[in-house]
């Protein structure tokens, strides 16, 4: 059977979906994805996946014109199952499908994102239309849909997409043998966000809380890894990054390929996001490397840590809660190691790419019979 992802961008199928094609490879499936040949593209076609090109824009274009493309790629191509990756894909992606009649479809809902969380009074205006195509569309024979948090799965039964067609995959796994715990690093202690450099990712309440820290004597490192994303209205400008690198403790790291050893350089891992996720990769992978966290007791962010257990839950856009939590943190190492053995420990045994792997071929085998 010809499976055929389509996906945005060729950084985030190599970041989020690889091991899980690999995976569908092996099991038998023909595999390919369309999305954007970037820099990615070779490590794609080196794990023996066929790359189609094709772009998607994440921001504006035409959203007839961009249907009819998918549409012909789908016609073209003739896949017997498309898996389509995050919001716009899916509600594009599923209009071309049922047009094209492509006999099953998997649709991976990975956060709904700013979309259903902005305060944009033209979103807001348009929201319950947006709601009503989207369960019309994922309410089709043959096709199931991904969530990986119970918040996203209740918004999109409220919506009206039937429970029946629903399954909770909690995120897209993470590799424990190659995100792992090393020893602690030296102190003054660093706490990392990694994430692409958005507003909606609490990177300007992370910023705000370094300043009261530090303003108030504390000794302590704050690094932000990751680039800007141009294509997100909430992304934050280069010139803010830089402006703030060297400040108040602050430092900016740009996008790194090398995770496992900037997490492992790490002593707590953070993300105050209400951007509206899935479920962060980024949390699951400091986890797996032992770090203690503190996040948002927002949907997705919530489901990664257990206030008090492995990490420290904090309200969104609240700058002031983040700084006590952090400092909290900052000033018990003992408390810092029991959370990360906690975080290490739930890594292992509810968030291992093995199991979702294995959970989300069974949602193949079961939309294909």
């Amino acid at each position: 059977m010809k499976l055929l992802f389509v996906v945005t961008e060729d950084w985030y199928f190599v970041s989020h979906r690889l091991p899980l094609a690999v995976a569908a490879l092996a099991s038998g499936f023909d595999v390919a994805v369309a999305t954007r040949e970037g820099r990615q593209a070779d490590v794609i076609r080196d794990a023996g996946i066929r790359l189609i090109p094709f772009t998607l824009s994440r921001r504006g274009g035409n959203p007839l014109r961009e249907v009819m493309a998918l549409w012909r790629l789908y016609r073209r191509e003739q896949p017997d199952l498309v898996h389509h990756v995050a919001l716009k894909p899916v509600m594009f992606g599923a209009l071309a499908a049922w047009l094209a009649r492509v006999p099953a479809q998997v649709n991976a809902v990975a956060g709904l994102g700013w979309l259903f969380t902005t305060s944009s009074g033209i979103v807001r205006l348009v929201r319950p239309v947006l709601r009503w195509m989207l369960a019309r569309l994922l309410n089709q024979p043959y096709c199931l849909t991904i969530v990986q948090n119970p918040e996203d799965r209740s918004l999109l039964e409220r919506s009206g997409v039937p429970a029946a067609r629903l399954r909770l995959i909690r995120g897209a796994g993470v590799d424990v043998q190659v995100f792992h715990p090393v020893k602690p690093p030296p102190e003054p202690v660093c706490i990392v966000l990694v994430s692409r450099m958005l507003w909606d990712k609490g990177v300007g309440e992370f910023v705000e809380a370094a300043r009261c820290l530090t303003d108030a004597g504390v000794n302590a490192r704050f690094i932000l890894v990751g680039d800007p994303d141009p294509a997100n209205p909430a992304s934050v400008p280069e010139s803010s990054l830089r402006g703030w690198h060297g400040q108040h403790g602050v430092e900016w790291w740009g996008r790194r390929e090398d995770m496992p050893a900037v997490l492992q350089a790490a002593h707590i891992a953070c993300l105050p996001s209400f951007y509206g996720e899935g479920l962060p990769k980024s949390l699951l992978e400091a986890a797996a490397c032992g770090l203690p966290i503190v996040t948002t007791d927002a949907p997705g962010c919530r489901e990664v840590v257990r206030d008090g257990v492995n990490g420290l839950l904090v309200p969104v856009r609240d700058a002031a809660a983040l700084a006590t939590a952090l400092k909290k943190l900052i000033d018990d190492a003992a408390m810092r190691r029991l959370m990360g053995e906690q975080s290490r420990l739930r890594a292992e045994t509810e968030f291992g790419l093995e199991t979702v792997i294995a959970q989300t071929l069974a949602v193949y085998r079961e939309v294909c019979t």
